[in-house]
């Protein structure tokens, strides 16, 4: 049926099997692409998963000896304000691993009562494997809504399945993107939803995966750096999450409006 199709196409003079072929060419290249960055995506994200117990424990394994170099480069007089800072990057650091754990929990559950209602099987495996995958930000939703719709595919008949699926994961990266992410991550480390965003895609450029992954707690200990250096406290204020009722302009202009009501009498009074 396809060759007769591309003869037809030929006779009728509306595409040269010549052309045709080279169309069929652009289309598997661009296919090949498609699958080769797919692939890289994946396994980009299993080497992180993989490796961060690694880097965690090698962090905890040299924990003495990277908190005597930071002791030792500060002068003597700063060791409180280092150790305090210290202090306060570990508390960060774990309330956002606890943040994680709960936004991970709420989205594995998530996943598993949309799943279930569907009738896709193995919906436990897959909503937990989604939670997962979910933690690498901006492409972990995308892998575990394929591996939804690719169990869903082989699984069961027609395409209603594989419809509800997309509709139910858009809701839930929906609901984690604006509102768990923001609310029970972000605001752990006292950083704003729009900082965390933009950390996020700069990590992303950056450094990758492993960049997209440590974006915000990372940013969380520049505020907390910020914060104790009088010089930054605006970008400390900049980066965080309390948010001013009035800008400063509008206050500045309301204590210069009374001088200015008070010089323009003098000079109707001079005249």
């Amino acid at each position: 049926m396809t060759a007769e199709f591309q003869q037809w196409l030929n006779r009728e003079n509306i595409i040269s099997t010549q052309k045709q072929q080279q169309l069929l060419e652009n289309v598997n290249a661009g296919l090949n692409s498609v699958a080769a960055g797919a692939l890289g995506t994946v396994l980009g994200s299993i080497t992180v998963i993989v490796l961060l117990p690694v880097y965690t424990f090698l962090f905890l394994y040299y924990k003495t000896l990277i908190l005597n170099f930071l002791f030792e480069i500060f002068a003597e007089e700063n060791s409180i304000k280092v150790s305090a800072i210290l202090q306060q990057t570990k508390g960060a650091i774990q309330n956002y691993m606890l943040g994680l754990l709960t936004e991970g929990l709420i989205v594995a559950t998530l996943n598993v009562t949309a799943l279930l209602i569907i009738g896709v099987k193995y919906a436990l495996i897959l909503g937990i494997l989604g939670a997962i995958f979910n933690l690498l930000p901006l492409i972990g939703g995308v892998i575990g809504l394929v591996l939804a719709l690719v169990v869903a595919t082989v699984t069961q008949d027609g395409y209603n399945a594989q419809i509800a699926i997309v509709l139910a994961y858009s809701l839930i990266q929906f609901t984690d993107n604006h509102f768990l992410i923001p609310w029970i991550v972000s605001s752990r480390v006292k950083i704003n939803a729009l900082i965390s965003i933009v950390a996020v895609f700069i990590g992303g450029m950056a450094w990758g995966i492993t960049g997209m992954f440590i974006s915000i707690p990372f940013t969380g200990i520049l505020k907390l750096i910020f914060d104790r250096l009088p010089e930054m406290k605006p970008w400390g204020k900049l980066l965080g999450d309390e948010i001013p009722y009035k800008h400063k302009g509008e206050i500045w202009a309301k204590r210069r409006k009374p001088a200015l009501l008070k010089k323009e009498q003098q000079v109707k009074t001079k005249t």
